[in-house]
């Protein structure tokens, strides 16, 4: 009985032994495993991020929490690794994470009994930079960094050790790893480096401060370095060159004036941007070299804005010649600075002209009309070539930008309803309340920047659909900048009216002549020019069903130029950039789409409109609405009166014609001349309408 005893006794004592055992092993399991999620925590929010273009091109690198360029390769060189242990760590592959004569060297050197002095190894290295503890050397820290150490080995393996460890040491001038430390001093990836650059890489770890490649005590240090590691180095980077490639870096580094608002303070991840670097710095050469022209008529600052056409990526976006001047305005991104956008707006409001029953073969008289302003003077609308043309198509006054025509036209869309339609639809935010631009819209009062505007023309190459713009690839950031919602702003038919117009360069001979830059060597794209008032700035936005290129020139401090219109300024720069557009992998030569397109038989030959119309309807709908009988004078138009002056009085049809009671004479048109100053009483009669209207005569004192 008491054998039997003493055996359960022992069997419950092996339990407990066990069980304590296994207790004690979870528990340091548990422990290392918060040890070493410690350190991967820290290495994992202590790297640099990337941000790449389209094409995966890196245009610049952020600074880690701790300002710090700290990109972290994926892979280590092989020689880099080999050499970087032969000379730290020979035993790497062989301890636990540490040395336990390191340990007792460091003891006995802090107790004064040895004078030797200890070395960590690499995976200690690695805990203390990750502890940020690389000047905190005492026999607790040693300690401490022991076991951070061996929580790293067991949960990594050793290739994984040694890569952390080579993207984590600090090797001066802000560059922390092997990745940022190449590209830094030597402009070179760390697979192109050589056996000499390694070796200065490596004298530099000890005191990155004063023996870093750009430090002149390097190459003495490395060279001592070499002959101990049994490496023939001859060929040493000096210093001066790595303070050069410094420069290069930092400079690289700096995201570009256009770029910068879009690049979030907190970067926690690698991004990719929609631009295209390479593309981006052929179209500001492109720039650069025509303002150099340009200047000559006094315009010195230009912009260009390139999106795809199907989902609004920002291809291109320059703003500047070369925003590293100070000269000229130059550091500002003139590609989203609002200017008055001249007949750029044309487009739109004959869209919403062609949404309300018009159509290419409208007709529109193009004379001279009188309006009243929001101040109450009137308004007389000019031309571009201060001309009237009488009466024209709808077709013919887009394609030679009239304006008088686009006033009428805006005048049938009610002024209301278009501002609706930018403010709604395309969501647009005016500088000033929308509503006091008036029938100004159409004569190019309105103003935006060269972004928003060439966003807002992707509606025709993308058959009405308005999407939101993109400068991530990812699409997540994207909305943080550009939160527009995609959405169909109008059906695709009207829109395919509008690109008939404008990719029609034949019927725009009359203002823009038969050669001009507006002018390619491709029957597939569409423009439309704009010019503001004092030729202030010079616009024009051009597309295919591939892509859009829209470019502003004018000066950063809104001063006139030398009469630079849209197609002498803007257009030079334009076919430049679209011809390298055309002859790009951007150009899969999409068709325009014209299917609802149907030509009619007009007045002055084969016109086009949309299948079903009611042609005589569409045709005379705003000379419908005209109903004025007498079209000059205009009521109360006031005029100066000397002797013999006289003016012309014209009507709609013929009329019979009396001035304050008396009859005058007939005829569609005659002229009258007061004998003096005053007020004049005009009444005009034709066979269906009378109309009468006042004048004044005023006379000089």
């Amino acid at each position: 009985m008491k054998s039997a005893n003493r055996v359960k006794k022992i069997i419950l004592r092996y339990r407990l032994s066990i069980g304590l055992t296994l207790a004690v092993l979870l528990a340091a399991c548990i422990v290392l495993g918060f040890l070493n999620a410690k350190l991967m925590a820290t290495y994992n929010s202590s790297r640099s991020f990337s941000i790449t273009d389209r094409n995966s091109n890196i245009l610049f690198v952020s600074k880690n929490p701790n300002s710090y360029y700290a990109e972290y390769a994926e892979t280590v060189p092989e020689n880099f690794k080999n050499l970087l242990i032969n000379k730290e760590d020979k035993y790497f592959y062989w301890h636990f994470g540490f040395n336990p004569w390191s340990i007792l060297r460091a003891a006995g050197n802090k107790l004064g009994l040895s004078q030797r002095t200890a070395s960590s190894t690499i995976t200690q290295q690695l805990a203390k930079i990750l502890l940020q503890e690389e000047n905190q050397r005492n026999i607790y820290n040693k300690i401490k960094e022991s076991f951070y150490a061996f929580a790293l080995e067991v949960f990594n393996s050793k290739e994984q050790i040694l890569k952390m460890y080579a993207n984590s040491v600090y090797f001066g001038n802000q560059f922390q790893g092997i990745e940022s430390a190449s590209r830094g001093y030597f402009n070179s990836s760390p697979q192109n480096l050589t056996a000499e650059q390694i070796i200065q890489l490596l004298a530099t770890i000890n005191s990155p401060t004063d023996f870093n490649p750009a430090s002149n005590l390097n190459i003495e240090k490395a060279k001592l370095l070499s002959r101990s590691l049994g490496v023939n180095a001859k060929d040493f980077i000096k210093p001066t060159d790595c303070q050069i490639n410094i420069q290069k870096y930092a400079s690289n580094n700096q995201p570009v004036l256009e770029l910068s608002p879009y690049i979030p303070k907190i970067i926690n991840k690698n991004l990719q941007l929609t631009v295209d670097a390479e593309l981006t710095q052929n179209v500001r050469s492109i720039v650069s070299s025509n303002i150099d022209v340009l200047k000559t008529k006094k315009a010195k600052n230009a912009a260009v804005v390139i999106l795809s056409a199907r989902d609004n990526q920002i291809i291109s976006l320059v703003g500047s010649p070369d925003p590293s001047s100070f000269s000229d305005g130059y550091k500002i991104n003139m590609a989203v600075e609002p200017r008055q956008i001249g007949s750029t707006m044309k487009p739109f409001i004959y869209l919403k002209g062609f949404e309300n029953g018009m159509r290419p073969y409208t007709l529109i008289d193009d004379r001279e009309y009188k309006y009243s302003g929001p101040d109450g003077y009137p308004i007389y609308p000019k031309n571009y070539d201060f001309k009237y043309h009488g009466l024209m198509t709808a077709h013919y006054a887009l394609s030679n930008s009239i304006n008088v025509a686009a006033v009428k036209t805006l005048e049938f869309v009610g002024i209301e309803n278009f501002n609706n339609f930018l403010t709604k639809d395309l969501e647009f935010n005016p500088v000033q309340p929308i509503g006091e631009y008036q029938l100004g819209i159409a004569l190019g009062d309105l103003e935006m920047d060269l972004l928003n505007l060439t966003h807002y023309f992707s509606i025709f190459p993308n058959k009405g659909k308005l999407n939101g713009l993109k400068i991530f690839t990812d699409g997540i950031e994207n909305k943080n900048y550009f939160p527009y919602q995609n959405k169909n702003v109008t059906p695709e038919n009207y829109v395919e009216l509008v690109n008939k117009i404008l990719s029609d360069r034949k019927t725009g001979i009359d203002q823009f002549g038969a050669e001009s830059s507006l002018n390619l060597q491709s029957n597939n794209y569409a423009l439309k020019t704009g010019t503001s008032h004092d030729y202030t700035d010079s616009w024009i936005v051009g597309y295919t069903p591939d892509f859009l290129v829209g470019v502003w020139v004018g000066n950063a401090d809104n001063s006139p130029t030398d009469a630079v219109s849209g197609q002498v300024g803007a257009g030079m720069i334009w076919n430049e950039v679209m011809q390298l557009m055309l002859n790009s992998g951007y150009n899969q030569n999409t068709p325009f789409n014209f299917s609802d397109v149907k030509e009619y038989q007009g007045t002055n030959g084969v016109e086009f409109g949309l299948s079903g119309d009611n042609f005589e309807k569409s045709q005379n709908i705003i000379e419908n609405q005209d109903t004025e009988l007498i079209l000059s004078p205009h009521d109360n138009d006031v005029f100066l009166f000397t002797p013999g002056a006289e003016i012309s009085l014209e009507a709609r049809d013929s009329a019979d014609w009396t001035i304050n009671g008396k009859t005058y004479g007939s005829g569609q048109k005659i002229f009258f001349a007061p004998k003096k100053g005053g007020s004049y009483k005009i009444t005009a009669s034709s066979k269906s309408q009378t109309e009468t209207i006042a004048v004044r005569f005023n006379a000089t004192n």
